[in-house]
């Protein structure tokens, strides 16, 4: 399969299959195609289905085979960038609800729990992210400009919560509350931050969906 990432600020994904290459997506996510594309919906399994709905997919996946060479394209739905990552057994990236977009055949989508309680109860975008693991590649949706770092061992990044797009899993995620009663109350940054400690790779994104949302609201028609 040979691909290409092209167009800005809403990029599209255009992927060139060979005879039998399959490619799975998410509901909706198929932008074009060439008609020799042959699609089948698919579950994976009652476990996997309710993962993917925990993880802010769909229960349903559409798996795309070409049926001589053929050609399939998958369009970002909101401005930012789409990462293609290479993934392999000791290569998995946990990213973002929401993230994942297309992927060749050998990677699968599950859903991925921060084990810390404070996490789960204030992690909010951070609580329930996606694993994508198998072998194969992987194409996730990003919001707004990404900037990578890596981590060394036990060096940390504090960063606002919603702004981690992705990660390895040697990367450790902890919520940690805003010090000061009125930093909390008056300092607009909300009650908690998320505080990444190495060693790995992490995916920053300059503005999540949520962000984004809250940025149009107040110019919205109030009826």
């Amino acid at each position: 399969m040979r691909y290409s990432i092209e167009g800005t600020p809403l990029p599209v994904v255009i992927c060139e299959l060979e005879n039998g290459e399959a490619m799975i997506t998410e509901k909706g996510a198929m932008s074009w195609m060439s008609p020799n594309m042959q699609m089948e919906t698919v579950g994976g399994g009652v476990g996997k289905m309710f993962g993917r709905a925990f993880s802010g997919e769909a229960m349903f996946q559409n798996r795309y085979t070409a049926n001589g060479a053929g050609m399939i394209a998958f369009a970002s739905s909101m401005p930012g960038q789409i990462r293609a990552f290479e993934i392999a057994p000791g290569r998995e990236i946990i990213c973002q609800k929401s993230a994942f977009l297309a992927s060749t055949a050998g990677v699968t989508l599950s859903v991925h729990f921060n084990k810390k309680i404070g996490s789960g109860l204030f992690g909010g975008e951070g609580f329930i992210m996606q694993k994508l693991s198998g072998t194969g590649i992987a194409f996730v949706e990003l919001d707004g400009y990404i900037k990578e770092y890596e981590l060394g061992a036990g060096q940390q990044l504090v960063i606002d919560t919603g702004y981690l797009a992705a990660m390895e899993p040697t990367v450790k995620l902890e919520i940690q509350t805003v010090a000061g009663l009125k930093n909390k109350v008056f300092g607009g940054e909300g009650f908690f931050n998320t505080l990444l400690t190495g060693p790995g790779k992490i995916w920053i994104q300059s503005m999540p969906v949520s962000g984004l949302a809250g940025s149009i609201i107040p110019y919205l028609p109030t009826r």
